[in-house]
């Protein structure tokens, strides 16, 4: 068996289209099985080198990932067909929705021949329980496109570090797994008596943009995340700067999340064994995307106040919401659910 060439899985390649090499892209005629297990060969091979600690080995992976016609095809294919927000223009109004354009697309974002620069996003607001609105910032489509493209470079480097009990925005993993987790805590030792369960206060809205950068250090696309950072906010007709936060409605922004808010376990003292169950003595945070629920004494709560260097709090406590301690017992798997 004849080994895989080192970092040159389908840097330039374009053979993903059916026919011979020096057709014209045709959408309809591009082979997206042979694209799609391209790009998921390099995701593995950035989330092996991440997890055997070779950064040297993920960052010239990650290069590639970002050179990848597969990858732009799969990340286009995403953002146009595939997204619920598919229909919804961004400022300059444009979607794409026949094949020719998502040809066109392609091209914009694999040959770029001017250098990158991020457009605001437009503010619009969806209904949340309780009569609130929730804001959300949609971007334009080929900064979506571009985030997509980066969403595969970065988020295999930072599967591979993830703490064990984070739950929301991950693949393979959800809201159910989550809830068993809690139920398994609360099956396996019955001496925890409490559990605090916590929301942090706007999460996309507030989290620092130096932390997040500095935690994602020498990513290859990190002007790009930085450029999405801070193109601002467009809403009523009127720009406004962002200074923190990352817009919610992003491609990109819930695995930001993710990293801004990765070490929540280890800074609450949370300690796991080889099978990534809790050690004798320790507490156990368990977070789906910004809601955490910790089965331990309420006093764990002001261990969490670290966040606050992070850009962002913990809500304060409502009826019915937010944050609180609830008494251990058959009330905290009904809470869960």
């Amino acid at each position: 068996m004849i080994p895989e060439p080192e970092d040159k899985l389908d840097a330039t390649a374009q053979v993903v289209v059916s026919g011979p090499e020096d057709d014209t892209l045709d959408w309809r005629q591009i082979d997206w099985r042979r694209a799609e297990r391209n790009v998921w060969r390099l995701r593995q091979r950035i989330f092996t080198a991440s997890k055997a600690g070779d950064l040297p080995r993920v960052r010239r992976l990650q290069k590639l990932m970002l050179r990848s016609r597969s990858n732009t095809l799969v990340s286009v294919r995403r953002v146009t067909e595939r997204n619920a927000g598919r229909l919804t223009a961004g400022v300059d109004g444009e979607v794409v929705l026949t094949p020719e354009a998502k040809t066109e697309l392609v091209s914009r974002v694999q040959d770029a021949r001017e250098s990158f620069k991020a457009l605001p996003v437009r503010r619009v607001f969806i209904p949340k329980p309780g009569g609130k609105k929730r804001p959300l910032g949609i971007p334009v489509i080929l900064d979506r496109c571009h985030q997509a493209r980066v969403l595969n470079a970065l988020e295999p480097e930072w599967e591979a570090r993830f703490e064990p009990k984070s739950y929301g925005f991950r693949p393979g993993r959800g809201c159910h797994d989550a809830i068993a987790a809690i139920f398994q805590v609360a099956k396996q030792n019955p001496r925890r008596l409490w559990v605090l369960d916590a929301d942090l206060a706007g999460a996309f809205d507030r989290i620092g943009h130096a932390h997040i950068l500095a935690m994602i250090g020498a990513f290859p696309a990190r002007g790009m995340v930085r450029a999405w950072l801070k193109a601002g906010v467009v809403e009523n007709g009127r720009l406004s700067r962002t200074e923190e936060g990352t817009p919610q409605g992003g491609v990109a922004s819930p695995l930001l999340l993710n990293i801004a808010l990765h070490g929540m376990e280890t800074a609450a003292g949370a300690r796991y064994g080889v099978d990534n169950h809790a050690m004798k003595g320790s507490p156990v945070l368990i977070r789906y995307a910004d809601l955490s629920r910790d089965p331990d004494k309420p006093a764990l709560r002001g261990r969490l106040g670290y966040v606050a260097g992070w850009g962002v709090s913990l809500a304060e406590p409502v009826a019915g919401a937010g944050s609180g301690h609830i008494t251990w017992g058959s009330c905290v798997w009904e809470a869960a659910r």
